[in-house]
């Protein structure tokens, strides 16, 4: 991979970044990176270690976790607002990186974070991906 592909992989990843919440797919994503899409997915998976798919919803479920924390919005809206389309799917993929529903996160207490700057609670709740949200806890250093 040439550096030149990396700087473009970076531009898709950004995108996604800052544009969770719009519809992206692969093509979309690999038109950015001036690539083409089967080529855009292996060299995405190549770079950062995860399909661009999986990149996507972790930032989808990143973002949906402060939502809900927030409480006033219902976990439908937080669907939604964070550019699901499926509130099925949206559930199951937050269940699997977080550990437990959408609604169970919701309606449990969050204040423990209150005193704790929001930089630091974002590294200490980002969602952990391939299924690693039944290990421990990551200790905030």
């Amino acid at each position: 991979m040439t550096l030149e592909d990396l700087v473009r992989l970076r531009r898709a990843r950004d995108l996604m970044d800052r544009d969770y919440a719009k519809p992206l797919d692969v093509p979309a994503l690999a038109s950015a990176a001036l690539m083409s899409p089967g080529h855009f997915s292996r060299s995405f998976r190549a770079a950062f270690g995860e399909t661009p798919y999986s990149y996507l919803m972790t930032r989808r479920i990143e973002r949906a976790k402060a939502l809900l924390r927030r409480g006033d919005l219902s976990v439908t809206e937080v669907c939604f607002t964070v550019g699901c389309t499926s509130l099925g799917s949206f559930s199951s993929r937050f269940s699997e990186l977080v550990g437990e529903s959408p609604s169970s996160y919701r309606a449990r207490s969050h204040d423990e974070a209150a005193p704790i700057p929001a930089c630091v609670v974002k590294v200490y709740t980002r969602p952990v991906r391939n299924g690693e949200a039944a290990a421990a806890p990551r200790p905030v250093s």
